[in-house]
């Protein structure tokens, strides 16, 4: 750089360090063309740091210096995304890309719809926020509604932009995308951690995800990470272009790494295409992928279609066959996971599969072991896909030794003994017993007592083990009853059976405190939301989304633990398995009875509601009777059978000729007349008359009523630090008033509550004029509601 390019005034000096080194990452990583050699990038760079050194008024969030050297962080903070990061449906075979496509085909009446198409990283999914152009916060995916904060480790990535090129980006802008550990940097770091006798990464792929979340962001700093982007987040002020891939280009064009490999495909035969020619590439690509990914280029047809669940219907990841390696069968075990499903385990001779030794392989359910016909002693081939458990793929029977013999399912629960029964069309055994078995008590007790269950802090994991192992309870309402001397004497027989010197005494006298502080943090948990408390009953397919629609439509434990399934189906997102699963789960005489010891115990569910206003809506006979499933009852036979005027409870007594009179076909009555003749069938019909019975009369009422929710229709930005309560609690609470929470500040905003350090969010609330509350406002407010 000669005398010319440089400026004496610090400002002006900094700002033009800056843009050279922007424009030399921007180059580097977007445009894969060095612009400068690494030794002049050294020297920019040391120059910034050290002006910034001497002047640190100069030192600015998105400066280049702010890669490395923030301080070591004792935690990361959450981060509740403003939309939702999806988790992709996997297809296995061409045939169920096939299927994904056919839905697509039927739902847009596009013959040859068109897909942006893209490699599946190997790497960790992260979403990156920038305001008005600059990077102010990067998450981690975390259960799709909340992730961890790696603002300062992401800053550590060169290709990350700190700031935004151009001038048109929106004024808030989230992106998308995969950090991931090129295999060349992978290598490196690998071989010189081995000659200097440190610890090498497993593979890349746990390489990147261990490297981003290293409390220290100078540590981050020294791994080889990159990142390319792949989709658009929260937006505000800005509309999107067409397509999805005229949205990537502009994300290159705003400074983003975009993969080259991302193009658009036109119909099944496009996507397979593309399928097959990155898959002949894969072992040349300079980072690790495991498939690549379909999503429908038309931005407004994926509005349409929506999500199931927490998947896109627009989308789909196309996984390759992934290693397999050979083994033998060692052993197999069953084990009994937290809602009691017993699933068999191959027991394996080690072997290094995609980089990890396996010892271990699931084989699914015994429908699985006898398709394969495993036995101990067999030589299989395992095969484990990214962070998939490994499973037993093949045997290779043409190895197999003379004296192996067919495996057979235990009849008996190998922890508690009780029986393992099969439920009717599933494949899935279960230890029938329930909260007794100790494999399912433990894990049942370390849920309900989480952070996002009951809250109970600093009731961890190694506690309640103690507590169950030695004694002390044997169900979840039996924490309920735990005293100080409970927790103390418990310490004391662990310290005794550990062999350890005893902790729980000092100088002759009890430190109870943090018996004390356990107790108090139980008797705090009892007073729950709704949905917090299902959530924490650990029902299978009931997460967080699943506990808060439950809680929202049907408003009382005492209905949702006495609801039919079919009617649990006429709630958004809730599919005929999680409604099975709820309703099963409510059936056990012995979880009903822990719901009773709750209560009795104390817990109160403090928000409980009359049901949704909406649930009208989804009220209509004949939406009733296709959610029964009844054979051959499809909608428009359900409608034909409505149309007679009937309500649900007279339709099952109906002559077979009257029927037919209504229209319906012969099939049609012949299937309905069996499936009632059917006595499970019968007695379901019957309960669902009755809770839908008394579900239209109390829709009816509540749709009726004068009054409606105080906020339905506002939306509200929570922002800051509240003294007394979380900004979750504080949201729960106004969501149950009827409220829309959302995660950032726009002009459809109502009003904005600032806690204390509030940020950019309450900058932009006063620019937009948008109504701001204070902590004490909030408060004022949630007590005159009642809430």
């Amino acid at each position: 750089m000669n005398a010319s390019e440089t400026s004496a005034d610090p400002a002006q000096r900094a700002a033009q360090l800056r843009t050279l080194i922007e424009e030399a990452n921007y180059r580097y990583h977007v445009l894969d063309d060095a612009a400068i050699p690494d030794v002049e990038y050294d020297r920019l760079m040391r120059e910034l740091e050290a002006l910034e050194a001497t002047h640190p008024e100069l030192a600015r969030l998105d400066s280049p210096t702010r890669r490395v050297g923030a301080r070591p962080a004792e935690g990361f903070a959450e981060v509740r995304h403003a939309q939702r990061m999806l988790s992709l449906a996997n297809a296995f075979s061409e045939a169920e890309v096939g299927e994904f496509v056919q839905r697509i085909v039927e739902r847009t009446g596009n013959a040859e719809p068109r897909f942006s198409v893209e490699p599946k990283f190997d790497g960790l999914a992260i979403s990156l926020r920038y305001e008005n152009g600059v990077f102010v916060q990067g998450a981690t995916r975390g259960d799709g509604e909340t992730g961890e904060d790696v603002s300062a480790n992401l800053r550590t990535i060169r290709a990350i932009p700190l700031r935004l090129r151009g001038a048109d980006w929106p004024a808030v802008l989230e992106v998308r995308g995969e950090v991931y550990m090129p295999r060349a940097g992978f290598d490196a770091y690998n071989a010189k951690a081995r000659a200097e006798g440190g610890k090498v990464l497993a593979n890349p792929r746990n390489g990147a995800a261990g490297s981003l979340r290293q409390l220290d962001p100078a540590i981050t700093a020294t791994r080889p990470l990159a990142f390319y982007a792949y989709a658009p987040g929260d937006m505000v002020e800005s509309e999107l272009p067409a397509t999805h891939s005229a949205f990537m280009t502009r994300l290159r064009d705003w400074g983003f790494p975009v993969s080259h490999l991302v193009e658009t495909a036109r119909g099944l035969d496009g996507c397979l295409d593309y399928f097959r020619r990155i898959g002949a590439q894969r072992d040349t690509l300079p980072f690790d992928i495991d498939g690549v990914v379909y999503k429908l280029d038309d931005l407004a047809l994926q509005r349409e279609l929506g999500f199931v669940g927490r998947t896109p219907r627009w989308a789909i990841a196309h996984k390759f066959p992934a290693q397999e390696q050979t083994t033998r069968v060692l052993a197999i075990d069953i084990n009994i996971g937290r809602t009691g499903a017993a699933t068999p385990i191959a027991r394996l001779e080690a072997v290094q599969v995609a980089g990890v030794v396996v010892t271990n392989a699931t084989l699914h359910n015994a429908d699985q072991i006898e398709r394969l016909d495993v036995r101990v002693g067999d030589s299989v081939i395992v095969r484990r896909a990214g962070d998939v458990i490994p499973e037993v793929m093949r045997v290779m029977h043409e190895l197999r030794p003379a004296d192996t013999v067919k495996w057979q399912m235990p009849t008996h629960c190998p922890i508690c003994r009780s029986e393992l029964v099969r439920e009717e069309k599933q494949v899935v055994w279960r230890c029938s017993g329930e909260l007794i078995c100790p494999a399912q008590q433990k894990e049942s007790i370390i849920h309900f007592a989480s952070r996002r269950a009951m809250d109970i802090d600093g009731l961890g994991s190694r506690l309640i083990e103690d507590l169950c192992d030695l004694g002390f309870v044997s169900s979840i309402a039996d924490l309920y009853r735990l005293s100080v001397a409970d927790f103390v004497e418990m310490k004391r027989r662990a310290d005794e059976r550990d062999g350890t010197t005893p902790e729980t005494v000092k100088a002759g006298k009890v430190a109870s405190k943090w018996a004390e502080n356990l107790v108090e943090a139980i008797e705090h948990s009892k007073r729950a939301t709704l949905e917090r408390f299902l959530f924490a009953l650990g029902i299978e397919h009931v997460g967080e989304s699943t506990a808060k629609v439950l809680a929202q439509w049907f408003g009382t434990l005492e209905r949702i633990r006495h609801m039919p399934w079919p009617l649990l189906k006429l709630l958004p997102d809730i599919g005929g398995e999680v409604a099975r699963s709820i309703d099963q789960f409510f059936a056990q005489s012995g979880n009903q009875q822990a719901l009773d010891d709750l209560l009795v115990r104390g817990v109160v569910l403090s928000d409980e509601h009359d049901v949704s206003a909406k649930l009208k809506s989804r009220l209509g006979v004949d939406e009733f009777l296709v959610q029964l499933e009844i054979p051959k009852l499809t909608p428009r036979r359900a409608e034909q059978l409505a149309a007679t005027g009937n309500l649900p409870d007279a339709l099952a007594g109906l002559p077979s000729q009257q029927l037919v009179s209504a229209g319906l076909p012969a099939d049609t009555v012949a299937a309905w007349l069996a499936w009632h003749a059917d006595a499970a069938n019968a007695t379901l019909y019957q309960r669902s008359v009755r809770a839908w019975n008394e579900l239209s009369e109390l829709a009816q009422s509540v749709a009726g009523s004068a009054t409606a929710l105080p906020l339905e229709g506002k939306t509200v930005v929570l922002t800051g630090t509240l003294s007394s309560m979380s900004r979750d609690q504080a949201g729960a609470k106004l969501e149950a008033l009827g409220a829309k929470v959302a995660g950032s500040v726009s002009k459809k905003t109502d009003f904005v509550v600032a806690g204390e350090a509030a940020g950019s969010k309450l900058d932009k609330a006063q620019a937009l004029a948008v109504e701001i509350w204070d902590e004490a406002k909030l408060l004022d407010y949630l007590a005159g509601q009642g809430a």
